[in-house]
């Protein structure tokens, strides 16, 4: 009889939901083309650093890379914005909802001028913790803890497809990042539990 509720893994005083573990996914860029840049009700969280320092810091490099209504969107509301939970998040544009950092030249889809910059060597922060994370969405508990969810959107149905078809489970598609925000020590902790739950 299957359990009626994930388990939680616990490492150290991080908090992560099983199907991180379990889940299969892996981004089919080709199938949306970057969509988590444009689509949605509000922008990707931030952590204060990002909002307050790295954002500020790395635009003069990324702005001339951002579409015109981009630029016009920081100019007015900022480097980040409040959303209805309280949390800081990156701001929309008005006109179509997409991300402000959006690169302009988008043609085959989506692409954000900060990990463009990161990855012409212009700058050493690719962008915020919760796009080189996602699907996974990180939660501040109340106790000084962080937990570590799966977040699942339509939009990303080729990601979980092409991950079932090529065996990919989500903490696999994820170990650069993972490995990046909280080390080496808990990305194989989560390993181990993750073989230990057999669903490695």
């Amino acid at each position: 009889m299957g359990r009626e509720f994930g388990a939680i893994i616990q490492i150290g005083d991080i908090l992560v939901s099983e199907d991180v573990v379990s889940e299969y996914f892996a981004c089919d860029y080709a199938a949306c083309k970057g969509a988590c840049c444009i689509e949605g009700d509000g922008g990707a969280p931030l952590e204060e650093e990002e909002a307050l320092v790295l954002l500020e810091e790395n635009y003069p490099h990324c702005s001339p890379l951002m579409r015109s209504e981009g630029r016009e969107t920081i100019d007015r509301d900022g480097f980040f914005t409040i959303d209805r939970d309280g949390d800081m998040v990156t701001p929309l544009c008005a006109s179509d909802g997409a991300c402000a950092f959006l690169c302009a030249s988008s043609e085959n889809g989506a692409r954000c001028a900060l990990e463009t910059c990161f990855e012409k060597g212009l700058t050493k922060w690719r962008k915020p913790v919760s796009c080189s994370l996602y699907p996974i969405r990180l939660t501040r508990l109340t106790g000084g803890g962080t937990a570590l969810n799966l977040h699942k959107w339509n939009i990303c149905a080729p990601a979980y497809e092409k991950g079932r078809r090529e065996g990919v489970k989500v903490y696999r598609f994820l170990e650069k990042p993972l490995r990046e925000r909280f080390g080496d020590e808990f990305y194989d902790a989560l390993c181990a539990a993750a073989e230990h739950l057999s669903i490695e």
